[in-house]
């Protein structure tokens, strides 16, 4: 089986499996979805989504949030970690998006990257899930996984295994593959524990280099 065989078969297992697998962060606007995925570096979706709704409430605009102190941010964002680093990046990356985009939230790579705290996986997150386009989000579930299903060979740098990823999933499966990936590495494909192999849709096709 080629590796694009395999990634079609994984495609089409996981789908059976979790027919239902969106973001796991909440948002309802664009540039939310750019606030919290820079939240929940080294922290929890489920932390971040607890964290949020009181930033909004207080700064409930690209207007409002760029506007406030660097420190008021931080005074809410807190649990999640590194609180100074990501309240100066989100204060950042509003400003520039009210100042120089206008308040709506580019849609292309090259323009994504140039927002302060927004790297790849935030870029390519923002592309699959807000605009419909293209994406693999190379997390740490995504990097995990193709390495021990065999769909790439012991890369471990995102940026290279978004890049072989690309060669081998079909450009319109590639969001939903890797929030899959997230959930099947939450549920089956475990980080912390022995992977529960014997529950795993993929147990036959998968390379198992654990």
């Amino acid at each position: 089986m080629t590796k694009k065989q395999l990634a079609l078969e994984v495609i089409e297992r996981l789908k059976k499996e979790y027919p239902v697998s969106d973001c796991t962060l909440d948002y309802d606007e664009a540039w939310k979805l750019l606030v919290s995925v820079r939240l929940a570096a080294q922290c929890t979706d489920a932390r971040v989504n607890e964290i949020v709704p009181k930033l909004y409430e207080k700064f409930p605009s690209v207007e409002a949030l760029s506007e406030a102190e660097v420190s008021e941010i931080e005074e809410i964002v807190r649990p999640c970690g590194l609180g100074n680093s990501k309240a100066r990046d989100i204060s950042a990356c509003m400003k520039m998006l009210r100042f120089e985009y206008g308040g709506k939230v580019p849609d292309t790579m090259e323009e994504l990257l140039k927002l302060p705290g927004v790297g790849r996986k935030s870029a390519n997150l923002v592309m699959g899930d807000v605009f419909g386009k293209p994406a693999i989000v190379t997390d740490t579930h995504c990097i995990r996984l193709s390495n021990r299903i065999g769909l790439v060979d012991g890369i471990k740098e995102p940026a290279k295994v978004e890049t072989a990823l690309k060669k081998i999933v079909p450009p319109h499966e590639g969001n939903a593959l890797c929030h899959r990936f997230v959930e099947h590495g939450r549920a089956i494909c475990t980080a912390r524990t022995k992977p529960y192999c014997d529950r795993c849709c993929l147990s036959d096709i998968c390379r198992k280099k654990i």
